[in-house]
């Protein structure tokens, strides 16, 4: 390996030795270390410098060239190191030069500091001689203030008039003016007095009475000043001068009070009358002015006007909003910024609004009274309309405005008003209620929709009501908007309920004078469409005001009450019409019949003709009365043969009998398609068909097969129906029926699966002891005569 004197060909390792023990040596921690360890260092870092440029054999080429580079940073570090050191040297050099003028300046201010001791004791006796002089200038002091006072004293009295005139002409800064002059010169006075001797209260007593008038002028200015406060809205439009006047006046007194307060804590000496604080004063009567002007905003009473409370709070909104524009563009012009007048007006009229708000509620209010309060409170003071207004908003936060009732005061009011509006609208509903009973008296025909269905104005009137409380309560809030629904909801049920008693006393009264009321089935029929408009109704105050879509207990009652009362007012109907048919009903399967009646053409063109009326009906009620009145023809056409009012005495009887119903069947399935009865028309008619086939058979031989046809169309006939069938057609003896009856009974068919059944309200009527004894007494009277 190459040994070199790595001094001598990398200079810079030596600067680096150098500043490193320099730079050690002036370690924060004071420690010096050895040149030996420093040495050893620098040795070190040497030989991994160098190790590290001469690693191959071709950079023993370049030696020269790092021998040149590492001079160069040698000069440059040794430069540096000069000029660190000189640096340091002359800093030294100066802090030294300092400290020593510093003790010299100590050493003189000590000396200086010994004498002025040595002069203060030697002039203390001088002092204490000096006591004659010292009250020589006191008094000099208060006749000097005499003096200066004596123009002012002579001249009180033409000074306490000039005022006098000045406050009366509304001079009011140059009265202000004469005021303070003669003020300072009885505070001057009563100073000096105070001063010369305190105890002495005669003097101080001459000074009070002869400036007695003073303190009456300061109190007729001040009446003068609380005027133009109390007027200050109409001051400020027509001459706002005055009413900067009188703020100057006022910020003057401030001024004096603060001075006259200082000196006091001086001397304890303050004049008769101060502090005034007259600016509290004023804040007080602009205060109680914004009070005056929200109290005084009731116009007329409720006596002579329902509409006294939205009047009163209309006009209330108007005033208190006018009055802030012009206290934002006028009057806090004319007080200083630092009485922040806007904030300070708006909290004034926020406080006296909610001070008569809480005086209104207070009172008896009547429901729609606590509406208009409540909705004026909670919506129409916070919008655009009032404190919101785009003029003021830039000024304040609505939103931290405290409300203006406490939310109990609130909670009292909606109770009282929920109270109040349940017995309104109970009371209501059955005025309404009997209004529409006097209706259904009338002569004439009700009133048609645009459909032509017959209605009354029942349900117009109680929505109309509900809609226009529930508009009501909208304004006031979402959630008491619901609660008035829900109530709303509650009393729909109560009054359907009474609806539902009233139509079925309107049909009791019918049915013991059938001439009257004239037009029963004409608002029998509008009382079903009546029960159609209620559920859209209903559904359409949901849709509008509730933001809950899930079922109510309220809702299934209501939905429960109006179809009974639809379906109980179709099935009056239906009775009316088999009123009016029951005489033909009760001429069918009779011989008057057989040999040629048109009981089914009557029954035909009857039924025709209600319907007419009946298609004044609303969906779905008018199909399912049409399907009703299909199926009770029918039942009541198998009644007929049930009773077995006719037995058929030979096959022709019963081809004549079986071509008959067949006929009259078809009658009843055209009538029936022709009313749009449904898909079961053909199978009710053709149960009347299917008896008649029976009848027609010819050989008795069939019959057993014939009848299982039938009861396998209609699973629910009984064997009571099969052997009136049998006793009707007249030839099917006692062996054949128990054969037909045992077999069928076999193989009875379940009925559990028949959607519209049609036997199984049909009674086979069966002749007891009792109907025995009569008919046997019927006829041995009819031979013994």
């Amino acid at each position: 390996m190459l040994n070199y004197k790595y001094d001598f060909y990398f200079p810079h390792v030596y600067i680096l030795k150098t500043e490193r023990v320099v730079m050690k040596t002036l370690d924060a921690t004071g420690t010096l270390y050895t040149m030996e360890e420093t040495s050893r260092e620098a040795v070190a870092t040497a030989v991994q410098r160098v190790a590290g440029m001469l690693q191959r054999s071709d950079q023993l080429d370049k030696v020269e060239q790092y021998r040149r580079r590492e001079a160069r940073k040698k000069a440059s570090v040794e430069a540096r190191l000069k000029a660190a050191i000189q640096s340091q040297l002359d800093g030294v050099r100066t802090g030294l030069t300092q400290l020593h003028s510093a003790l010299l300046d100590v050493k003189d201010i000590q000396s200086s500091l010994a004498d002025v001791s040595k002069d203060w004791r030697q002039s203390i006796n001088t002092i204490e001689n000096l006591k004659d002089v010292k009250d020589a200038v006191v008094q000099h002091s208060q006749l000097a203030a005499a003096v200066e006072n004596l123009k002012n004293i002579f001249s009180v009295p033409e000074i306490v008039t000039e005022t006098r005139q000045l406050i009366e002409q509304a001079e009011l800064l140059q009265a202000h003016r004469k005021l303070m002059e003669l003020e300072c010169s009885r505070d001057d006075l009563m100073y000096e007095q105070y001063r010369m001797d305190s105890k002495n209260t005669s003097d101080m007593n001459l000074i009070s009475i002869y400036f007695e008038d003073v303190q009456g002028l300061s109190d007729e200015l001040a009446k003068q000043l609380w005027m133009v406060l109390q007027r200050s809205m109409v001051t400020v439009r027509r001459d706002p001068t005055m009413l900067v006047s009188v703020v100057r006046i006022i910020e003057r007194e401030e001024k004096i009070d603060r001075r006259m307060v200082d000196r006091k804590k001086q001397t304890a000496f303050i004049p008769p009358g101060r502090p005034k604080r007259w600016k509290d004063k004023m804040f007080q009567v602009l205060e109680g002015t914004v009070s005056t002007r929200i109290e005084g905003t009731q116009a007329v009473t409720r006596e002579a006007d329902k509409m006294w409370l939205v009047r009163l709070l209309e006009i209330t909104r108007k005033y208190v909003l006018d009055d802030l524009i012009v206290v934002k563009n006028l009057m806090v012009q004319c007080f200083p910024p630092h009485y922040n007048t806007f904030n300070r007006f708006f909290s004034l009229y926020h406080n006296a609004v909610s001070t008569r708000v809480k005086e209104l509620a207070a009172e008896d209010l009547e429901a729609n009274e606590i509406v208009s309060l409540l909705t004026w409170v909670l919506n129409t003071y916070k919008s655009e309309e009032m404190m919101g207004h785009p003029e003021l908003r830039s000024e304040c936060d609505i939103n931290q405005l405290e409300p203006l009732l406490p939310k109990e005061v609130v909670d009292d009011l909606l109770s009282k008003y929920v109270k109040t509006f349940t017995s309104n609208i109970t009371g209501w509903l059955r005025k309404a209620l009997e209004t529409d009973k006097k209706d259904w008296q009338k002569e004439t025909e009700p009133e048609a929709d645009q459909d032509g269905y017959y209605q009354t104005t029942l349900p117009a009137i109680v929505f109309q009501m509900f809609e226009q409380n529930l508009q009501v309560a909208a304004q006031i809030d979402g959630d008491f908007k619901e609660q008035v629904l829900k109530l709303c909801l509650r009393q729909m049920n109560s009054f359907l309920i009474r609806y539902r008693e009233e139509a079925v006393a309107y049909k009791e009264e019918h049915l013991r004078d059938r001439q009257m009321p004239q037009c029963y089935v004409q608002y029998m029929i509008a009382i079903i469409n009546n029960c159609q408009t209620f559920k859209e109704s209903i559904n359409s105050l949901k849709r509008k005001y509730s933001q809950s879509s899930e079922p109510t207990e309220s809702d299934a009652a209501i939905e429960r009450t109006l179809n009974d009362v639809a379906k109980e007012g179709c099935q009056f109907l239906l009775d009316e019409v088999f009123l009016d048919l029951e005489h033909h009903l009760n001429e069918l399967l009779t011989r008057k019949w057989l040999t040629g009646s048109h009981a089914v053409d009557t029954i035909c063109v009857t039924v025709e003709d209600y319907f007419n009326d009946f298609n004044k009906i609303k969906k779905p009620f008018n199909q399912e009365m049409t399907s009703e009145a299909l199926r009770r023809v029918v039942v009541e056409y198998i009644k007929a043969v049930m009773q077995k009012r006719i037995t058929f005495k030979n096959a022709e009887e019963r081809k004549e009998g079986a071509e008959r119903m067949i006929k009259e069947a078809d009658q009843f399935k055209f009538l029936f398609r022709k009313l749009a009865a449904g898909e079961d028309t053909d199978r009710l008619c053709g149960a009347i068909t299917a008896i008649a086939e029976v009848f027609k058979l010819t050989d008795p031989t069939l019959l057993f097969l014939e009848v299982t046809t039938l009861v396998s169309k209609y699973p629910d006939i009984r064997e009571e129906h099969i052997q009136a069938l049998l006793a009707v057609r007249g030839d099917a003896s006692r062996e054949m029926r128990q054969m037909i009856i045992g077999t069928l009974s076999e193989n009875k068919v379940s009925s559990s699966g028949v959607s519209q059944p049609i036997f199984k309200d049909i009674t086979v009527p069966t002749i007891t002891m009792t109907t025995m004894t009569t008919m046997t007494s019927m006829a041995t009277a009819k031979l013994l005569k």
